[in-house]
Formats: C-alpha cells, sequence, structure tokens
C-alpha cells in the first residue's frame, strides 16, 4: 500500500506475517521513515478526503449564510434596538450594510494576497479575523462598537467566501465541481434558514441573550474550520502552478484515490493538463497595468473577469438580499403583519427555501449555468411583478389582508426561484470561467463585486421601503426582466468543462463576446474536440510511461 507526502512516497512493508498492519514505512528511495510516521490525511484519499475538503468549504459557505439571515431576526429585537439607541432606518441600514463594506474589503484583501499565500493559509487567516469579529460583536453594548466588529466579522468573511469556491473547485472533478459547489450554496441556505429559526426562538426570552446568544453561535463554525482546514491538502492547481510539481502531483494522487500512482495515465493527464495551460498563462497573462489599461491584446481576459464579476453584481441586482436581511422587516412594514407572525413566516419561509434549492443539484449539470439564470431571472421577475401589483393594493381597508397575503406568497415563490436557480452558480462561475493564473484573482473580484453590490443593497432597503412603499419592487423587477436577454446574448456555457477547456475555448475565439451562435461557447454538454484532445494527451502519456494501462473515465 502507497500514500505520499509533500517531501515523499511511502509504502508499508510487513516485518512479520502474522501482523495485521504495517509497522514500519519505506520511502522510494530505501529509507525507513521515522517510527510513529503516519499517512498524510489521516490516511484518507480518493472520495473519503474529497469528502473532508467539501466539509471545511460546506462550514465555511453555511457560516456565511447563517450571518446573511441573523441580523434579520435581531434588528426587529427590542433590547438590541433599545441597547443601540433605538436607531432610525438610516442608521439601522448601516449597521447592517456595513457589514458588507467588511466582506468586500476582505474579498479584495485574497484578491491581492490569495495567491501568494494559496487557498489554505487565506483561508484559515479569514476564519481567524472572523471568529475576532463574533466575539466583538456578542460584546458589543453601542452603535460604533456593533459597527467595529461588524467590519471586523465582515472582512473574515469575504476572505472566507473569495476563498472557499476556488479551492473546492480545484480539488474535484469535472463531473462534481458543479454539484458541490451548488451544495455549498444549498447548505448556506441551511445556515440562513437556522439563522432564522434561532432569532425566532430566542425572540420569546427576556434581555440580551435575545441577541447576544445567535450572534455568538457563529463560533461554532468556527470551531469545526479551525479543526479542519490544517490537515487537508492545498490546491493541486495551485501548487502546480508555483512551481511546488511534487507536492501537486502527490495532492492529485490523494484526491483521486483507487490505488492510483503518480505514474497512471489518469495523474499524468491531469498534471499535463494544469501544466499546459500554466505554461499558455505565463507567456500571455498581461499585468494588472495592462489590464486597467486595456492594452492586454486579449479581449477575452478582460471579458473572463467581467463576466465572472457580473454574475455575483447579478445576484444582488435581482433582489435577494431585500429579504434575506429585512424579511420580517419587510413582512411587517410592507405586508403589514405583527412581529411575532413575522418572524415566525420567515423562519418557514427559509426552510420552504432550503428544500426547493436541491432541485439544484440535479439542474445545474443537466441545464447547465445559462439556462438556470435564465429561468430564474425569468420567474423572479413574475414574483417582483405580483409582489408591486399586490402591494399597491394593500392598503384597501376591506381586502388589504387578502393583498398583503398574495404578495406574501409570491415573496415565497420568489425564493424558490432564487434557491433552484441563483443561489449557486455566481458562487461557482467566477472560478470556471476564469483561466488558471486569474482564477484567486477573477473570484475574488466576483466575491468583492457581490460584496459592493450587497451593500448597497441592505443600506437603501429600509430607506426605499419607507419612502417608495411598493414602488421600491418594482427596481428588481426590472433588473431582473434585464438580465434574461443578457445572459443568452453574452455568457457561455461552463458546465461539464474541464477548467482548461474554457482556456481554450477562449484562446481559438480571442475575440468572442457574444456566444449565443457558438454552439461550442453553449451547449451542456462537453464539446467532442476537447474529449478527443484528453484521450490523445493519454495516449502520448502511455507512449512515454511503458506499462502505464489505466483509462482515465473522466472526460
Amino acid at each position: 500500500m502507497t500514500f505520499s507526502n509533500s517531501s515523499n512516497s511511502y509504502t508499508y512493508i510487513r516485518l512479520t506475517v502474522d501482523e495485521e498492519e504495517p509497522s514500519e514505512l519505506v520511502a522510494e528511495d530505501g529509507r525507513i521513515a521515522k517510527p510513529g510516521t503516519r499517512p498524510p490525511y489521516f490516511g484518507m484519499t480518493g472520495t473519503q478526503l474529497n469528502i473532508w475538503v467539501t466539509v471545511a468549504c460546506t462550514t465555511a459557505m453555511t457560516l456565511f449564510g447563517y450571518d446573511q439571515g441573523v441580523f434579520g431576526g435581531i434588528i426587529v429585537t427590542s433590547n438590541f434596538l433599545e441597547t443601540m439607541g433605538n436607531p432610525n432606518p438610516n442608521l439601522q441600514g448601516t449597521i447592517v450594510s456595513l457589514y458588507d463594506i467588511g466582506c468586500f474589503l476582505g474579498a479584495m484583501s485574497a484578491f491581492v494576497v490569495g495567491e501568494n499565500l494559496g487557498r489554505k493559509k487565506t483561508f484559515m487567516i479569514g476564519v481567524v479575523i472572523m471568529s475576532i469579529g463574533a466575539i466583538l460583536q456578542t460584546c458589543s453594548y453601542s452603535v460604533a462598537q456593533m459597527i467595529v466588529a461588524r467590519l471586523i466579522t465582515g472582512l473574515g468573511n469575504g476572505m472566507n467566501t473569495a476563498t472557499a469556491p476556488v479551492w473546492q473547485s480545484e480539488t474535484s472533478k469535472p463531473t462534481w465541481r458543479g454539484k458541490l459547489v451548488v451544495f455549498e450554496m444549498i447548505m448556506n441556505i441551511a445556515g440562513f434558514s437556522l439563522s432564522n429559526w434561532m432569532t425566532y426562538g430566542f425572540s420569546f426570552l427576556k434581555g440580551s441573550v435575545a441577541w447576544r446568544f445567535p450572534i455568538a453561535f457563529q463560533l461554532v463554525f468556527s470551531v469545526i474550520l479551525l479543526s479542519t482546514i490544517p490537515w487537508l491538502p492545498e490546491s493541486p492547481r495551485w501548487l502546480l502552478a508555483h512551481g511546488y510539481e511534487e507536492e501537486g502531483v502527490n495532492v492529485l494522487v490523494a484526491l483521486e484515490g483507487n490505488g492510483v500512482t503518480a505514474k497512471d495515465d489518469l495523474i499524468v493527464d491531469q498534471k499535463e493538463e494544469i501544466l499546459e495551460a500554466v505554461k499558455i498563462e505565463k507567456e500571455t497573462a498581461p499585468s494588472w497595468s495592462d489590464i486597467f489599461r486595456g492594452n492586454t491584446g486579449d479581449t477575452g481576459m478582460v471579458q473572463r473577469l467581467l463576466l465572472g464579476a457580473g454574475t455575483q453584481w447579478m445576484q444582488q441586482l435581482v433582489g435577494i438580499n431585500v429579504t434575506s436581511y429585512y424579511l420580517p422587516l419587510v413582512l411587517q412594514n410592507s405586508v403589514g403583519l405583527s412581529n411575532n407572525l413575522a418572524r415566525l413566516l420567515a423562519a418557514c419561509n427559509s426552510v420552504s427555501y432550503l428544500i426547493f434549492s436541491f432541485a439544484g443539484l440535479i439542474l445545474i449539470e443537466r441545464a447547465g449555468r445559462r439556462k438556470l439564470m435564465m429561468w430564474g431571472a425569468a420567474g423572479q421577475f413574475v414574483c417582483y411583478a405580483f409582489i408591486s401589483g399586490l402591494l399597491s393594493h394593500a392598503d384597501d381597508s376591506q381586502r388589504g389582508a387578502k393583498y398583503g397575503a398574495g404578495a406574501t406568497a409570491f415573496f415565497f415563490l420568489y425564493y424558490v426561484f432564487f434557491g433552484i436557480c441563483w443561489q449557486g452558480v455566481p458562487w461557482l462561475y467566477p472560478t470556471e470561467i476564469n483561466s488558471l493564473s486569474m482564477r484567486t484573482k477573477g473570484a475574488a473580484l466576483g466575491t468583492a463585486s457581490n460584496w459592493i453590490s450587497n451593500y448597497v443593497v441592505v443600506q437603501i432597503t429600509p430607506v426605499g421601503i419607507a419612502n417608495l412603499g411598493w414602488r421600491f419592487y418594482l427596481i428588481w423587477m426590472v433588473f431582473n426582466a434585464a438580465f434574461v436577454p443578457l445572459i443568452w446574448l453574452i455568457y457561455p456555457e461552463t458546465s461539464n468543462r474541464h477548467l482548461e477547456d474554457i482556456d481554450r475555448l477562449y484562446r481559438e475565439n480571442r475575440s468572442m463576446i457574444l456566444v449565443y451562435r457558438n454552439k461550442e461557447a453553449t451547449q451542456v454538454q462537453r464539446p467532442q474536440r476537447f474529449i478527443d484532445a484528453t484521450q490523445e494527451r493519454i495516449a502520448k502519456a502511455r507512449q512515454r510511461i511503458p506499462g502505464s494501462d489505466i483509462e482515465c473515465d473522466d472526460l
């Protein structure tokens, strides 16, 4: 039995035929490992190891969802409002939304240093910073303290959310990549749902525990992350791109499992595919100053950055955080429900949201990224159209309650469309559309775009509801309507592709902006010529490595 660490491959040998476990480890060069040497990753490989990477990334996204929902219940808690001096709608929006500025700064810091530090180190730093922020929030007694604490918490969360999807994507097989990232976002909804039920349950308690405990509960997720990230593997793509070839191959072997070695066709092909992409990117990648001046000689690189960031902008402009952060407030002020009923319906809605989001796991590869985003935007447009129309009659003294109930039903339906179609794709797309050398920067830029637009939406929502009433929801109706043709025209499909396939598509179509007429750019299944290229690489590798006979099934 063989396993690898960062410097050696070891093989178990038995000293006696009666021993049930190997008693020594022998390196490939014949050296005996020190007593007590353990295999890396606690001996886990293949599916087991992939599961634990997913546990870490999923926990980060669950924490992200919990943070999104927790203040929706806290901002209508009487003790919190009294402690903070009964802030007006403007100040309420500032307290809630400055968290998003912290997330923006965290994503930009990942943008600047993430590629040099690697996925794991960036992730760990983010978790530590976020934990400090959660402690400070729990101990806050003034608006100033709470704002500083939320900025710090956001800084850590921004780093986490810019890093976790990249790490997950770069350690996943192509056939699992989309499902795993979507599953992360489903657990994001689970965190959101948990926070809604948490704040609803604690709303029946007196005193500051009604809001301090729900905030402190974030630390449970931090403990899980600090217990898992340190022993998990670094991204093999990052290792290979930064010259750690042996370590990168060892991680590929560990992630594949099934007894493969560094000389098997499957591993050789993965390694060469990544190294080929790295070589091309090093030869052609422009500097950031060239990108900002538009002197790249390659419209595809700039376009891919904008497309990735654009999905994150659109996710906010379809109107999700009008309700994610403020649904109890929306149901109270727009629909006219009581505080208790608004909280209860928000919690029930979060469960419906979570249940329907599992459909995204089935559809993410079958329907593809483009169709999901277009279907979702069309459905959300209809929901906001009905919400606006029904709320415009909610003041009717005789039938206002019925109109309010109808609007509430469409808020629920909106979450169904968003959970299935829009929850996961904007977090997956920036990691898929950008090249290897730009993937960390592209994901961080996309996440930063998400948070800065999130800040704008969260800041204006209390004021918008107070001043515009039902007309406020027309804004989000228009955005959803506009995104359907935009996606159809310019967004290429990335489902069922190797990450390097997208690089090749843009290298061969340097001036491609409109994609709707390009079959290879829009079809859901992987183009056949990319499959043929993979088989050709395997054949060449087999000629160079005699005795290698494992076929590559993951095409």
